[in-house]
């Protein structure tokens, strides 16, 4: 497995982020060695949603403003539903994620993570996968949906659900391990 010793990778998320979607991904980043941050809008905890229900609390590492996408090697994108909604409307969160895309920098989203990627502009002709009800919405931002486990575009790590985290997380590994896409 690749290592991620020195790597920093945030993960952007609001209150109502699918449990399972942020607790996996950031336990395989910290054991392959990477420094992981939580970064919210919020301060303090943030609440997750767990299948049905809300879920734990998960300590806040950074705030939004505290921070900078230089700060980074690394993004992930958790879903829930509540979790992306809120955060495409914060200016200072699309800013955030779209300075990644920009600058090659490779990004894993997972579920309705993609969701955020939207509002970057930034989706024309990239093929990724998400939650299934957001295929027409990522058609229409120009982008090519498949109906697959895992996709990788140029840097950009994309799943549909839960049960592909195995996957998404082997991948996001790998990806953020490589660095920069040009």
């Amino acid at each position: 497995m690749a290592t991620l010793e020195n790597r920093r990778v945030a993960i952007l998320t609001e209150e109502g982020f699918e449990q399972v979607e942020l607790t996996s991904p950031k336990a395989a980043l910290k054991d392959a060695g990477a420094i992981v941050h939580v970064i919210s809008p919020k301060s303090g905890k943030i609440k997750a949603w767990d299948k049905t229900n809300w879920g734990i609390e998960v300590d806040v590492d950074k705030q939004l403003d505290e921070v900078s996408p230089d700060d980074y090697d690394a993004l992930v994108l958790p879903g829930g539903v509540l979790n992306p909604d809120k955060l495409r409307q914060n200016k200072e969160a699309v800013a955030f994620v779209t300075a990644f895309l920009k600058s090659g920098k490779p990004v894993a989203a997972i579920c309705h993570g993609p969701q955020m990627l939207i509002e970057t502009g930034l989706l024309k002709g990239r093929k990724l996968t998400s939650f299934p009800s957001l295929q027409t919405d990522l058609r229409n931002a120009g982008a090519e949906w498949v109906d697959e486990e895992v996709v990788v575009d140029n840097g950009l790590v994309t799943s549909r659900t839960p049960a592909d985290l195995p996957a998404f997380n082997k991948k996001a590994i790998e990806e953020f391990a490589e660095g920069v896409h040009a």
